[in-house]
């Protein structure tokens, strides 16, 4: 983990991984074999560029506020095997893929608001770590209603 100097330093850290998710979610998406998985990936790639955009609105004129929450967590990503992404990846692979880099993005979230310097930056880094963490969720719904049950 890095060690950051100011809240700055965190932010730019975490719209760095944000946009690196929206490219990971846009590159699935191009390499989708249905209709179904492509708008999927579209869709997260879309709520990644959101939650960068958060954190740019945060930069540069200050806190937002977000919703809060429990969140269910199946913890079927803690029993996959690591994918890395392919252009032949099938839907089971992706998914798996998905919801590993969404359970680390809720990591580095909580990380993250370990390292804020305010109560409103350690909120706002605890509120999308839960939103990753719904994130996770609906890829553990989906692959639990379209790859265990079909198997």
């Amino acid at each position: 983990m890095n060690d950051f100097k100011n809240t700055n330093e965190i932010l730019d850290f975490a719209i760095d991984n944000e946009q690196k998710a929206v490219d990971f979610y846009n590159q699935l998406a191009a390499n989708a074999r249905n209709e179904h998985m492509q708008k999927t990936f579209e869709e997260f790639a879309r709520e990644e560029m959101a939650h960068k955009a958060k954190l740019l609105q945060i930069k540069t004129e200050g806190i937002l506020t977000l919703a809060q929450g429990v969140i269910i967590d199946l913890k079927l990503a803690d029993y996959m095997v690591r994918t890395e992404p392919s252009t032949n990846m099938s839907y089971e692979q992706a998914l798996v893929l998905a919801m590993k880099r969404e359970k680390a993005a809720f990591k580095l979230y909580l990380m993250l608001a370990e390292k804020a310097e305010s109560a409103e930056l350690k909120a706002l880094f605890l509120a999308l770590a839960q939103e990753e963490s719904r994130h996770k969720l609906r890829f553990e719904i989906e692959y639990d209603e379209h790859v265990l049950r079909e198997n």
